[in-house]
C-alpha cells in the first residue's frame, strides 16, 4: 500500500511540473538555463568576403573609413561612443567624492608609462582611430575612426605615429581582408600594453595569438577567438578593466556559459559565492611570457647597460617575472581609481586601481591580480602625482631632464608643476582572467588550505583558515575568542 502512495505523489508532482513549468516560462517569459555551456556561446558569424567589393586606390586610412561607410552607415557613429575611441568613462561617482569624474588612457595616470598628455603620438599607436597627435583631436569626425585595427588582416595592417596606417602598409589590400576580429587584432594592442609584449597585464600575451590548451584551454583546445567571450553589440564590447573603467557596468562573467552547479563535489560548490572562478582555474598569471612586475622611473637617463627586461636609459629599471602567484583580495567588480591631481601620501604606496569589496560584503569574491609596483615622479611641494612629456621635442625620451619634461607638460595637463620633484611608490591591480587552465591544473584543497597554502587569510578578513574557522558567515558573527572556542 505505501508503495502505491509514493508512486501516486511522485505522480502528482511529474503532472504539476509538466502543467507549471510551460506556464511559468510564458509569465516570466524565460527559458531555464541550460547546464551545458555550448549552448550560451553563440555561433561564430560567416563573415562576407570582401576581396571583391573594394576597389580603387587609398592613400589614407580614412579615404578607407569612407569607403565602408558606404555601406555600414551607421558604424563609425557606434564606435565613437565605444571606450576603445573615446579612451573615457562616463562621468562616474567614486568612493569619498563630491564631483563626478572621468577615467580612462584619455585623462588619468597609470604607473607604466604614466599618461598620453603631451605623448599622444607614441601612446595613440593603439587608438582605435587616426590622427591623434595633440589635445585638439577631433572625436566627432566619423573619417577618425580605424575600421582596419579590428577587422584587417594584421598580417597585412599595422599602425604607426598618431593611430596613422604605419608606412608601406597596402591600404587596398588591408580593406580587401576584412572579417571578424581575431586574437591577431585584438593582441596587437591589448598584449603589448605598456609598451611591449606582456608588459602590463600578465594573462595577456604574445602566447595566446597561438596557444595550446596549457596556455588557455578556451583559445588552445577550442580554438575561442577573443570575442567569443567578448560578445559584442553595436560594437559596444563586453568586459572592463578598472584602470579605464572603474565600475562593473557590463555582462561579462564565467557564468554566463557555466554553471554555477557544475562542480560534482559539494565541497567546491560551497565556494562559488565567494571565490571567483578566476582564483582556482588562473593559478598563476605570465606562464609562458614573464611580466612586469616592478618598475623604478628614478633610474632613468642614467648611461648604464641596457637590457629590455632589465634596465632602458629612457625608462629606468625593471623586474619581470614569469609563473607569478597572483595577489588575492575582495572584489566586487568595482575600484576606486586615482584621479590627477588627487593628494598623495610619497611615504606610503599610492593604489592607483584599488579593488572595492572586503569580507563583508556579500557581492564580493576571492579574486586574483597581478599587482604592479612602481616609483614614478611628483611633485614634491604639491604632493601629488606628475605626468611628464616624454615623446617629442624637448621630452624626457630626448633631452633626459626631468625638470624640463615636467614644466613642458604644464601646459599638456593643466597640472601645476612647482619646480621640485621627487619619485614616490604606487601600486596598480590587474584582473586575471585569462590563461585559464584545463579543470586537471586547477587549484586543489592543499594549494590553499595546506599547511604552506597560498591565501593570506587574515589580509582577507578571516581569523585563519576558514576550513577550521568557518567561512564568511560564521566568522562575521565570531569574535576572536569564540572562534578559537570552535576552532
Amino acid at each position: 500500500m505505501n508503495d502505491y502512495k509514493y508512486i501516486w505523489f511522485f505522480g502528482l508532482i511529474s503532472t504539476a511540473l509538466i502543467i507549471f513549468l510551460p506556464i511559468a516560462l510564458l509569465v516570466t517569459g524565460e527559458e531555464l538555463p541550460s547546464t551545458n555551456p555550448w549552448d550560451n556561446v553563440a555561433p561564430t558569424p560567416v563573415h562576407t568576403n570582401h576581396s571583391a567589393l573594394i576597389e580603387g586606390e587609398f592613400t589614407t586610412g580614412s579615404e578607407v573609413t569612407t569607403a565602408c561607410l558606404e555601406c555600414h552607415e551607421t558604424a563609425a557613429q557606434q564606435v565613437m561612443d565605444t571606450v576603445h575611441f573615446t579612451w573615457e568613462s562616463e562621468p562616474i561617482q567614486l568612493p569619498g567624492r563630491e564631483e563626478l569624474v572621468t577615467v580612462g588612457k584619455k585623462n588619468q595616470i597609470n604607473n607604466f608609462c604614466i599618461g598620453i598628455q603631451g605623448n599622444w603620438p607614441s601612446c595613440t599607436r593603439c587608438h582605435a582611430g587616426y590622427g591623434w597627435e595633440d589635445a585638439n583631436y577631433d572625436f566627432n569626425q566619423e573619417a577618425n575612426v580605424d575600421c582596419l585595427v579590428c577587422h584587417a588582416d594584421a598580417n597585412i595592417y599595422a599602425k604607426g605615429l598618431a593611430g596613422e596606417p604605419a608606412e608601406g602598409v597596402d591600404l587596398l589590400a588591408a580593406a580587401q581582408s576584412v572579417g571578424s576580429p581575431t586574437r591577431q587584432n585584438c593582441g596587437s594592442c591589448h598584449f603589448n600594453g605598456g609598451g611591449g609584449n606582456a608588459v602590463k597585464h600578465g594573462d595577456l600575451d604574445e602566447s595566446l595569438y597561438f596557444p595550446d590548451e596549457a596556455v588557455d584551454v578556451h583559445m588552445g583546445r577550442y580554438d575561442f577567438e577573443c570575442v567569443d567571450c567578448h560578445q559584442t553589440t553595436d560594437h559596444q564590447i563586453s568586459g572592463h578593466m578598472i584602470s579605464v573603467s572603474p565600475l562593473d557596468n557590463d555582462t561579462l562573467a564565467c557564468t554566463n556559459c557555466h554553471s554555477t552547479d557544475l562542480h560534482a563535489d559539494e565541497r567546491i560548490t560551497s565556494h562559488v559565492e565567494t571565490v571567483a572562478c578566476q582564483t582556482c582555474h588562473i593559478p598563476e598569471g605570465a606562464t609562458r611570457n614573464a611580466t612586469k612586475t616592478q618598475w623604478d622611473w628614478s633610474t632613468a637617463g642614467q648611461d648604464l647597460p641596457e637590457d629590455p627586461h632589465v634596465y632602458l636609459k629612457i625608462k629606468g629599471s625593471f623586474v619581470y617575472e614569469d609563473n607569478i602567484l597572483p595577489t588575492y583580495a575582495w572584489f566586487n567588480g568595482n575600484a576606486d581609481r586615482y584621479i590627477v591631481g588627487d593628494i598623495i601620501d610619497p611615504t606610503q604606496p599610492t593604489e592607483l586601481t584599488q579593488p572595492l569589496g572586503d569580507i563583508t560584503d556579500p557581492t564580493a569574491q576571492i579574486w586574483p591580480f597581478k599587482v604592479h609596483e612602481t616609483l614614478q615622479p611628483y611633485d614634491a611641494v604639491y604632493n601629488y602625482l606628475l605626468i611628464p612629456r616624454t615623446a617629442g621635442e624637448g621630452g624626457f625620451w630626448t633631452e633626459f631632464d626631468w625638470d624640463q619634461a615636467f614644466r613642458l607638460a604644464e601646459e599638456d595637463t593643466g597640472l601645476a608643476y612647482s619646480g621640485k620633484y621627487d619619485f614616490a611608490p604606487t601600486t596598480m591591480h590587474w584582473t586575471l582572467t585569462h590563461l585559464v587552465q584545463p579543470k586537471e591544473n586547477a587549484l586543489q584543497c592543499n594549494d590553499c588550505h595546506g599547511e604552506n597554502g597560498r591565501m593570506d587569510w587574515e589580509a582577507l578578513g578571516y581569523y585563519g583558515d576558514p576550513l577550521y574557522w568557518g567561512g564568511r558567515e560564521q566568522q562575521l558573527g565570531l569574535t576572536t575568542e569564540t572562534a578559537v572556542d570552535n576552532q
